[in-house]
């Protein structure tokens, strides 16, 4: 009998279970093999859908393509559990080896979890869901599912001895890295495994799908190369100006040589802390394509702390590299698919697994990403963020602004790199003006020793001076009515103004009363409008910089990381001393005019009641204020001085220290316990042996709760719903998205939307839907804003009231 694991839409081909099971196999080995798991990453492969060879599951597959107006319910037919049983029976019930058995619960939980998350192996309520499955579930079919494996896929000794090198490959693992945890190493691993699962059976899927042959990934040495050539020609060019010779010019050319000799060293994490202004995006590229071809690096992965910033720094790296088709920019997830099981993806494709399947899987070879998509990959729920995961591996990743990482992630983050320094063969470059002190925490970041890339960092600040920065924060506070006032006296004296606050409702109001009180053209920046948006508004910004014209510019914060623009003067919002420094770059950003002034003042109308990480740096900087006003000679004499930073890093994190271990209230645990717990400390095996008995022990080597970690995680910025806007383009995105799309199409699409997409938190959403501001697509699977929800000068406008003219462009 021929058993089926999907039948094609447009032509009704069959795909056989033993040719997806074998296909996905050497699909996950080749993922596997980048960390040296690669039968273990195989060995989930071969067996995912083992389930699949079943009566039931073919009369179910035939009934829902033969009967399209009355399938069987979707998702009816468990296929995702025999897989799981079937390691469990084999090397967890009978003779039970540490390695084997161990082997059983890793592979086992990523193949019934793979159309969903991991399950827990101990969860809050004391029930071990993935016992549930592997061990108590009913399959009537089993048996014949097991002898039709080992007939048409394996047979049943070469499949114990494929085991047995799995088991090999774990207990390698287990071995290396010996600082580190069991629970650890076995997270990680599970996550690994479950992510080159993922991968490889939706990229065979797709594949089939669209009826194309497997093309093997490409190496990209020559590619690189080819880059760095023309980063160099690039470089060299610089030479022709005619202030090439400049100090400043001189010192930027002096640090990306500096970086250039750094990529001979071996993968690590390292630090980048070249001043605002600095050449920070080509010395960094420089160091990372020539660190790739001389260690052969899959992929260069920038990750940035906001949207806002990708555009600009994508758009610099492609003119540069003269390259399009290779560099991803990967911004958010369009689709809206929280409660993402996919359980119901049986072999017949709807728009639901289409778009499942057309989500991009970071296997480019230059990535731009944000840091919430980049901690997504690691701790969120559903398949579509872990299966990048593999993807991180043999890369070099630069993380651009790395002092944005939320409070909340810190633990988290500094486990995910220690992880891709330690078994991922990655290299890790921290990328800032202001260092964050991640080796300071609890969790500590293992950055290498002799980790900085630049020397003499402190000349180096010194030399790339530009502005003062004026304390007006410890005299007196300002209303927006006075900081108008400070404004009008100030554009007197300069041609352009920056004022940069820490709310939008303040930003907002201060707009409106400038524009009500002075005759100079005054801009609008907040995060309620789309990128796309953002970036027409800088872009005339510019223009106004360039020719001279008197402009005056109210942001909240998102104008400090990256935006390469330039004012004679800023007004920032008391706030961290990192916040301060970027501030600072915005102002006379290429030091052409001399030394100009930052004031820093405090906003008394900010509520920051809710914005705990940004009044603790307040209150930490606005201390080493206090200190220099005192005595001009601490901190290293000056606001933004290495030592000066070192000190408010160490006492910022201090102040957070309780908040830097993600915690989750619902279960009264940090996630990093739920994660990584030991096995004899864990409170939930402890509770368990306390209900059923001194003698009763769970029978299981992994006691954490991945699937509860996961359902509990948001980074805090992703607490929200990503919506397409009717901004330029998107308006023609969203005309387009009741068309029937090949999957082509779609991952075409889903990369063009996404620089026209605002994200909604909860409340913001509900008014929109009260006030009907919100059209879905894709069997609600894709939002989309009304034309009335959205305005030419604020963005977003929750009262679906903007007007004809307004929301028409």
């Amino acid at each position: 009998m021929q058993y089926i694991a999907h039948i094609r839409e447009s032509d009704r081909e069959i795909q056989t279970v033993e040719e997806h099971l074998l296909e996905v196999k050497g699909l996950a080995e080749s993922y596997g093999e980048k960390i040296g798991v690669k039968h273990i990453a195989g060995l989930a492969g071969m067996l995912h859908d083992f389930g699949k060879f079943t009566n039931e599951f073919r009369t179910y597959i035939l009934e829902a393509v033969n009967n399209p107006e009355a399938p069987p319910k979707r998702g009816s037919v468990d296929h995702s559990t025999a897989g799981g049983r079937l390691l469990y029976v084999t090397f967890h019930e009978k003779n039970i080896k540490e390695f084997t058995g161990k082997l059983a619960e890793i592979v086992g939980n990523a193949i019934i979890s793979h159309h969903s998350y991991l399950k827990d192996f101990l969860n809050p309520s004391l029930e071990s869901d993935y016992l549930l499955r592997v061990s108590e579930k009913k399959l009537a079919e089993f048996e014949t599912s097991k002898e039709s494996f080992f007939t048409y896929v394996m047979s049943e000794p070469d499949f114990i001895d494929y085991v047995e090198q799995a088991a090999e490959e774990l207990k390698a693992f287990m071995k290396k890295e010996p600082s580190k945890s069991s629970e650890y190493k076995y997270m990680f691993l599970t996550k690994m495994i479950f992510s080159a699962l993922i991968d490889a059976d939706r990229t065979n899927t797709r594949l089939f799908e669209e009826n194309k042959p497997f093309d093997p990934q490409e190496n990209h040495d020559l590619l690189f190369q080819t880059y760095y050539d023309r980063l160099m020609s690039k470089i060299e060019s610089f030479q022709q100006h005619e202030n090439a010779n400049s100090p400043i010019n001189l010192l930027r050319s002096e640090m990306s040589e500096q970086c250039d000799r750094f990529a001979e060293k071996p993968s690590g994490i390292y630090t980048l802390s070249i001043p605002t202004g600095g050449g920070k995006t080509l010395a960094s590229l420089r160091y990372a394509l020539k660190h790739a071809q001389k260690y052969h690096k899959k992929h260069i992965i920038y990750v940035v702390p906001y949207t806002t910033i990708i555009e600009q720094n994508a758009e610099e790296v492609r003119k540069i590299l003269q390259e399009d088709e290779n560099i991803l920019e990967h911004h958010s997830n369009v689709i809206d698919d929280d409660h993402d099981n996919d359980e119901n993806q049986d072999g017949f494709m709807n728009s639901k697994q289409k778009l499942k399947l057309a989500k991009d899987n970071w296997d480019s070879p230059i990535i731009f990403t944000t840091m919430v998509q980049f901690l997504n990959v690691f701790y969120a729920k559903g398949s579509r963020n872990i299966r990048r995961l593999h993807n991180l591996t043999e890369s070099v990743i630069i993380f651009d602004e790395v002092q944005k990482v939320p409070i909340p992630c810190v633990s988290l983050f500094n486990d995910a790199l220690n992880f891709l320094k330690e078994y991922g063969q990655s290299s890790i470059v921290l990328c800032t003006a202001t260092q964050p002190a991640l080796d300071f925490v609890e969790h500590k970041l293992e950055v290498n020793t002799d980790a900085e890339m630049i020397v003499r960092i402190d000349h180096v600040i010194d030399a790339f001076k530009r502005v003062d920065i004026v304390d007006m924060a410890t005299e007196q506070t300002f209303s927006n009515e006075r900081l108008t006032d400070f404004i009008i006296e100030k554009i007197d004296e300069v041609q352009s103004l920056l004022v940069i606050l820490n709310t939008k409702s303040v930003v907002k109001d201060l707009y409106e009363k400038l524009k009500e009180s002075i005759d100079i053209t005054v801009y609008h920046l907040s995060t309620s409008m789309c990128a796309a948006h953002r970036n027409s508004i800088l872009g005339e910004v510019r223009e106004q910089l360039e020719v001279g014209n008197k402009v005056i510019c109210v942001s909240t914060q998102l104008i400090e990381a990256g935006v390469d623009v330039s004012f004679e003067c800023v007004i920032r919002s008391l706030a961290g001393l990192d916040s301060i420094a970027q501030a600072a770059g915005r102002c006379n950003r290429h030091g052409e005019m001399g030394i100009r002034s930052v004031y820093i003042i405090d906003h008394e109308e900010e509520n920051l009641s809710r914005l705990k990480e940004i009044a603790k740096g307040k209150q930490v900087a606005k201390q080493i204020f206090i200190d220099l006003k005192r005595d001009d000679s601490s901190h290293g004499g000056h606001i933004l001085s290495k030592k000066a930073m070192d000190r408010y890093f160490q006492e910022y994190y201090t102040e957070l220290a309780d908040d830097l271990n993600y915690f989750v209230p619902q279960v009264g645990k940090e996630m990093t316990t739920l994660l990584m717990e030991p096995r004899h400390m864990n409170s939930y095996r402890q509770a368990y042996i306390h209900k059923n008995g001194q003698k009763k022990d769970i029978p299981l080597f992994i006691l954490n709760s991945y699937g509860t970690a996961a359902e509990h995680f948001q980074v805090i910025d992703s607490m929200t719903t990503s919506v397409i806007v009717p901004y330029g383009k998107g308006k023609e995105i969203i005309a387009e998205l009741n068309g029937n799309y090949s999957l082509e199409d779609l991952r075409t699409m889903l990369k063009k939307v996404q620089q026209y997409t605002v994200n909604l938190f909860n409340y913001e959403k509900e008014l929109l839907i009260k006030n009907s501001g919100l059209v879905s697509y894709m069997d609600g699977k894709i939002l989309a804003l009304k034309e009335g929800a959205y305005s030419t000068e604020f963005g977003l406008d929750t009262s679906n009231e903007s007007s004809l003219t307004d929301a028409i462009f």
